[in-house]
C-alpha cells in the first residue's frame, strides 16, 4: 500500500465520523515528512458555520501546529474534490500537494468545474492527485445523500 491510499483511508475515517454526526461525509488530513500534522471532518451543520469544512478546519490545525501558515511540504488529503472557498485557502496556505478521491461535479475547484489549485493566473499552484480511494469515497457521500431522500 502506498502513503496516498494510507493517508486517504485516514480522511475517510473523518468522513465517517462526519457522517455519524449528520454531516455531508467529507474528511480531511494534512501530512507533512509521511507524518499525519493535521485531521478533521466536516462540522457546518454542528457549528452551523458556513467555513466549517474538513479543509478550512484542517489547514487552521496544521498552521497552528505548525506554527506557520505557510504549508510549503505538506500534502493535503480530502475524500472529496475541493469547493472553490478551499481549494482557494488551500492555494494561499501554499500547500504543495493535494490528493482527492471523489469527484464534485457540481462545485469542483480542483478540475471538475474550475481550477483554483492549477490556475496559472495566481502566485501559488497545487500539484493534484485524484482518483484515490475514489469509489469508497463516493461510497459515503452516497450513503449520506440516500438518507437525506
Amino acid at each position: 500500500m502506498n502513503f496516498d491510499t494510507e493517508f486517504m483511508r485516514v480522511a475517510i475515517e473523518e468522513g465517517r465520523q462526519a457522517l455519524a454526526n449528520d454531516e455531508v461525509p467529507i474528511g480531511a488530513v494534512l501530512v507533512k515528512d509521511n507524518k499525519i500534522v493535521a485531521r478533521a471532518h466536516n462540522r457546518r451543520e454542528s457549528w452551523q458555520d458556513p467555513t466549517a469544512h474538513a479543509e478550512i478546519l484542517v489547514l487552521r490545525e496544521a498552521a497552528t501546529e505548525l506554527k506557520n501558515w505557510r504549508l510549503m511540504g505538506c500534502t493535503l488529503y480530502i475524500t472529496m474534490e475541493p469547493c472553490p472557498m478551499c481549494a482557494g485557502a488551500m492555494q494561499q496556505a501554499r500547500v504543495t500537494r493535494m490528493v482527492y478521491g471523489a469527484k464534485d461535479p457540481k462545485a469542483g475547484a480542483a478540475g471538475s468545474v474550475m481550477n483554483i489549485v492549477d490556475n496559472p493566473n495566481l502566485n501559488h499552484r497545487l500539484l493534484v492527485t485524484g482518483g484515490v480511494e475514489e469509489k469508497k469515497c463516493q461510497e459515503l457521500l452516497n450513503l449520506f445523500f440516500r438518507r437525506l431522500r
